[in-house]
């Protein structure tokens, strides 16, 4: 079974574990985005991709699941091998599970701005098919998390991660033994917020996340900062079947991506500023 395989099928399970509880609510969608400003660090930017995703939130007696499966599928600036025709493949993997402290407690925590207060645990996990470096990336994530009292909701999080990687190339035979960063921190937020009564949604995350040491190679790394945000119109409303089919522009902004410094051996593939449509179907 090849590497990308397997992660899809823990992909596969995540999700089915993740809806195996009793839900209070549930929200699962596919969707597609393409972007003709992608960047990769080391290598080029301008790359054009497709995204195909796999999403889904839901909520229970105790707290909420978040899980979503990216496939990204590059043009051959981001080549499959050296010197090929075709494109990088890469699934990317992200889970999160929040304990609400206040219903598992049987007491409200509510301060201010804050309707609630969680802790949440996830990981992140990636492999991609591609000419050089496959990180095979690996990362636990613990911390608190806010959950402020705006319309739709807004949570702020506070993680620490352990992350590692293991690059190999199998076109080139290198291959990097598993490596640990320093333990560090991310100051998370995650949001989807109504835009008045329109059928319009302003949604997306931050991450500011701090610099995790030297890198496998011994190079320095940098923090570094990811927003994504998009605004989504849901088209399915006009048609009598409201939250089923959501179309939008989303922009991401990613400096010094993965920690790699842009204004060092990274260079400009570092740093994306990359534009993109999106569609969703729900169900």
């Amino acid at each position: 079974m090849s590497p990308t395989t397997r992660l899809l099928c823990t992909a596969l399970a995540t999700l089915a574990a993740s809806t195996g509880q009793a839900a209070d609510w549930s929200d699962t969608s596919i969707g597609y985005r393409y972007g003709t400003k992608f960047a990769e660090p080391f290598g080029a930017n301008d790359i054009k991709k497709s995204i195909v995703n796999l999403n889904h939130a839901s909520g229970y007696a105790y707290g909420s699941n978040f899980f979503n499966a990216d496939v990204l599928l590059s043009d051959r600036r981001d080549p499959s091998s050296p010197g090929a025709d075709s494109g990088a493949s890469e699934v990317y993997l992200v889970y999160r599970h929040t304990l609400d402290i206040g219903k598992v407690s049987g007491s409200k925590i509510e301060f201010g701005p804050v309707r609630g207060l969680g802790l949440t645990a996830g990981f992140d996990a990636n492999v991609k098919v591609d000419a050089g470096y496959n990180s095979r990336k690996r990362m636990l994530v613990l911390g608190p998390t806010l959950m402020l009292d705006v319309p739709g909701f807004l949570n702020i999080s506070l993680l620490l991660l352990k992350e590692s990687n293991a690059p190999y190339s199998k076109f080139t035979g290198t291959a990097t033994p598993r490596y640990d960063y320093k333990t560090h921190a991310m100051l998370a937020a995650a949001w989807s917020i109504p835009l008045g009564k329109l059928p319009l949604a302003f949604e997306g995350f931050a991450n500011y996340i701090a610099s995790k040491g030297t890198d496998e190679f011994g190079g320095a790394t940098a923090p570094e900062f990811n927003f994504d945000g998009q605004v989504m119109y849901d088209a399915g409303a006009a048609a009598g079947a409201p939250g089923k089919f959501k179309v939008g522009i989303e922009y991401q902004y990613w400096r010094n991506k993965f920690g790699n410094p842009y204004r060092g051996a990274a260079g400009r593939g570092a740093f994306a500023k990359t534009p993109m449509i999106r569609a969703e179907y729900h169900f």
